[in-house]
């Protein structure tokens, strides 16, 4: 595959707080793809924080000429830091600042920079819908003054963010396959019962797209919820729902998976799967790209208990504490191996478009179904 190319320079990967766990993964991918030319191809760095809150990112070894990588998890909220005697939690903001602090530290003597961000900074405030900030847009601008010529993604929850920086690498990645495999294939994860009567189900319009992918991967029916805002208050940042309407073909007896990119309180997600047992649904399954659990874990479990969902499957693209890991219902998709192989290929100068064009894999999936159900 590598016989006409060669590498951009050699591969540093800069592990930045809350990435590391993650990170260790990658890099263990890495190491055996590439048949231990090196143990390891992360770079020591140090995060240093003063007492006053303020911080610095340190390179322990040299980067000049290299071709680095740095993976950031803006979500991860266990990372903490001691100012003015008070611990404080790192959020998205502090750790985009990181990442701006060791484009800094890199100082141009890299032969090229790569910023990774499973979890897009700000993905959520994409577009103005009034007189607000466009934060995803700024941020993505700010990386390409500093000199980063790559930025990748996954599941970004507004891909046309990317026409904020028309003239630099966008990629944004899609776990679709991956999360498929779990669900379907995995013996220890996968879904109960007869796949041809499952049924994708899409939380709101926006989320038809994936819902479509999924139903046309597996060849069965979709059926989509349609949220009715009140538009005239704001809670919590958002216009409450008022109501879930349902659009589609009966869901009696039907076990359902509801596919959205991320799942922030879970509230909407929770509502949905009330109201499809009330429609007399089966066993109903989660799959989101994101699991954030904002308003905790409790009204899952209840959940569960109650028989309201079955699982929950979320990739580990960003932190998940290790007490929602452990739960009956959670399970996790890893997705180390793609981010390896988009590094791999990327140092390499090789085209990702073979990894975009899963068809050929899904192919490969459709045959397992159908022998399963023979």
């Amino acid at each position: 595959m590598r016989v006409n190319n060669s590498s951009v320079g050699d591969l540093g990967l800069v592990l930045l707080r809350g990435s590391n766990g993650f990170g260790k993964l990658v890099d263990e991918d890495l190491v055996f793809k590439r048949r231990g030319e090196r143990k390891t191809y992360v770079l020591k760095i140090n995060d240093v924080r003063f007492a006053n809150g303020e911080g610095k990112v340190v390179l322990q070894e040299t980067v000049r000429g290299m071709d680095i990588f740095i993976l950031a998890d803006v979500g991860n909220y266990s990372c903490t830091y001691n100012m003015f005697g008070s611990e404080n939690r790192m959020g998205p903001d502090e750790h985009f600042q990181s990442i701006k602090r060791t484009i800094s530290a890199i100082g141009g003597n890299a032969k090229r920079i790569n910023v990774i961000m499973p979890l897009l900074y700000a993905g959520r405030q994409d577009k103005r819908k009034g007189r607000e900030s466009l934060d995803c847009a700024i941020a993505l601008q700010e990386l390409k003054a500093l000199g980063v010529n790559n930025i990748i993604t996954v599941d970004a929850h507004e891909p046309r963010v990317e026409n904020a920086i028309p003239l630099i690498g966008f990629e944004n990645l899609y776990p679709t396959f991956d999360m498929l495999s779990s669900i379907i294939m995995n013996d220890s994860t996968k879904i109960e019962g007869d796949v041809s009567n499952l049924k994708i189900i899409s939380p709101d319009t926006g989320a038809m797209d994936r819902a479509l992918y999924y139903a046309e991967a597996l060849g069965i029916d979709i059926g989509v919820f349609y949220k009715r805002r009140d538009y005239t208050r704001v809670v919590n940042g958002k216009n409450p729902i008022i109501e879930h309407a349902y659009m589609g073909s009966s869901l009696e007896k039907c076990s359902l998976l509801i596919v959205d990119d991320m799942l922030s309180s879970g509230d909407s997600i929770l509502d949905i799967a009330n109201q499809a047992r009330e429609r007399k649904a089966g066993n109903v399954y989660v799959a989101v790209t994101f699991a954030f659990f904002t308003e905790g874990i409790e009204k899952f479990d209840k959940a569960y208990k109650d028989g309201i969902i079955k699982r929950i499957y979320s990739s580990n693209l960003s932190y998940i504490p290790e007490e929602i890991k452990n739960r009956p219902w959670f399970v996790q998709v890893d997705m180390s191996k793609m981010i390896s192989e988009v590094i791999d290929r990327l140092n390499y100068n090789i085209s990702l478009t073979e990894m975009f064009d899963v068809t050929h894999r899904l192919k490969e999936l459709e045959e397992f179904i159908k022998m399963t159900n023979a």
